[in-house]
């Protein structure tokens, strides 16, 4: 018998929330430009209500942020956490490329 054990992901953690792939088209979209939730489901294959829980999801990660604008909340991405979460991604591209030369390099002298 197999066991299955599902696990939440941490919903404060950018690299958990971006698991997701709607969130990930949200993401993708806000990188246009500002928009509203109607705007986003608009052009999502999900509904409006399953769009602005995703939203909820984003902001509490501090993905996206939003403002109000007369009648309707306008959504944005948070630039200043984007750049910690990008800053992290390229800390970590370095080292696994410098650890990959360094596998090389001694993959060489040993073919030597």
């Amino acid at each position: 018998m197999v066991t299955y054990v599902f696990v939440a992901a941490n919903q404060s953690d950018p690299w958990s929330v971006l698991g997701d792939a709607s969130r990930r088209a949200i993401v993708e979209r806000l990188s246009l430009g500002a928009c509203t939730v109607a705007d986003l489901a608009g052009s999502m294959p999900i509904s409006r209500p399953a769009v602005s829980q995703h939203l909820k999801v984003l902001k509490d990660a501090g993905v996206v942020q939003d403002q109000v604008s007369g009648r309707h909340r306008v959504y944005s991405l948070d630039g200043e956490r984007l750049e910690r979460f990008r800053r992290q991604l390229d800390r970590f591209w370095s080292q696994a490329l410098t650890q990959l030369a360094a596998a090389s390099d001694e993959q060489e002298r040993g073919a030597g």
